[in-house]
C-alpha cells in the first residue's frame, strides 16, 4: 500500500502546484499590460518525473504569452498557448492543449474592437475539444494609476465535440466580462479579478460562468510568485446535469 499511497500523494502535489484546464479560460488574466513597450513576452515550462517502486508519474507544463503592438501602440497582437500533461503507468490524469490569437485595435481610450480564434482540446473534460472565432467591443472604463476596469462583449461561433456521447454541438453564444486590475505601490503585489458570463442566443439558461482571481508578487525583475483561483460552472452538459469545478494552484512566472 506504501507505493500507492506515495503515488497519490504525489498526484496531489502535481494538482495543487498546476492549474487545471477549465471549459472557459480567462484571457484578461493573460492580458500584458506594458504601456509603451511594443514587444513582450512570458513563457514558463515544468518536467517532473518521479518513480515509487515502479509506481512513476511523469508531468510536462508549458505556458508561452507573447503580444507584438504596432509602432503608434494602437493596434495589438497577442497570443497564448499552453501544453499539460500528466501521466501515470496506468492513465492520463491531464493531457490537454489550448491555443488563443487576438487582434485588438484602440480607437480611443475608452474603447477598443478585437477579434479572436481559438482551439481548446482537454481528453478529460466533459467538452473535449472546442474551436471558436469571435468578435467584439472592450471598454475601459476606470483607469488610474493604480487600478483599472474593463468591460467586453462579443459575438462567439464555437465548435464543441464530445468524446464520451460522440455528440458535435454548433453554437452561436454572447460572451461578456468584467475585469478589475489593482496594483499596490509598496508590496508590488498585482491582483485581477474577472467574471465571465457566457450564454446561448437562443437559450440563455443554457450558460457557462467563470469567476477567477490572480496574484502575482515579483521576487525580481524577470520572476515573480504567482497565485490563481478558478471556479467554473455551466448548467448544460451532455452527460450530467450541470459541470462545476474549482482549483487553486500556485507557482512562478517569468517574464522577459
Amino acid at each position: 500500500m506504501k507505493p500507492l499511497k506515495n503515488l497519490v500523494s504525489l498526484l496531489f502535489l502535481c494538482c495543487i502546484t498546476n492549474s487545471v484546464t477549465s471549459q472557459l479560460v480567462n484571457i484578461e488574466s493573460k492580458r500584458m499590460q506594458t504601456d509603451s513597450t511594443r514587444f513582450a513576452l512570458k513563457s514558463d515550462v515544468l518536467f517532473d518525473y518521479t518513480d515509487n517502486n515502479g509506481d512513476y508519474i511523469f508531468q510536462v507544463a508549458s505556458n508561452f504569452t507573447t503580444q507584438v503592438k504596432s509602432k503608434d501602440l494602437k493596434k495589438i497582437v497577442f497570443f497564448i498557448g499552453n501544453y499539460k500533461l500528466i501521466r501515470s503507468k496506468a492513465q492520463d490524469f491531464q493531457n490537454s492543449w489550448f491555443f488563443h490569437l487576438r487582434y485588438n485595435q484602440k480607437l480611443s481610450d475608452v474603447f477598443r474592437i478585437e477579434a479572436f480564434i481559438q482551439n481548446q482540446n482537454n481528453t478529460l473534460l466533459t467538452i473535449t475539444s472546442r474551436n471558436l472565432v469571435g468578435a467584439g467591443i472592450r471598454l475601459k472604463f476606470l483607469s488610474t494609476e493604480r487600478t483599472t476596469a474593463y468591460f467586453g462583449n462579443a459575438y462567439m461561433y464555437e465548435i464543441e465535440e464530445v468524446a464520451e456521447t460522440d455528440q458535435r454541438f454548433f453554437n452561436h453564444r454572447n460572451s461578456s466580462y468584467l475585469s478589475v486590475n489593482q496594483a499596490f505601490k509598496n508590496t508590488k503585489l498585482d491582483i485581477t479579478g474577472t467574471v465571465y458570463f457566457q450564454p446561448l442566443y437562443e437559450a440563455i439558461s443554457n450558460h457557462r460562468i467563470l469567476c477567477q482571481l490572480k496574484a502575482e508578487l515579483p521576487i525580481t525583475k524577470v520572476i515573480s510568485l504567482s497565485a490563481l483561483y478558478n471556479y467554473f460552472y455551466s448548467s448544460f452538459s451532455p452527460i450530467r446535469e450541470s459541470d462545476r469545478s474549482s482549483n487553486l494552484s500556485f507557482g512562478l512566472t517569468f517574464t522577459m
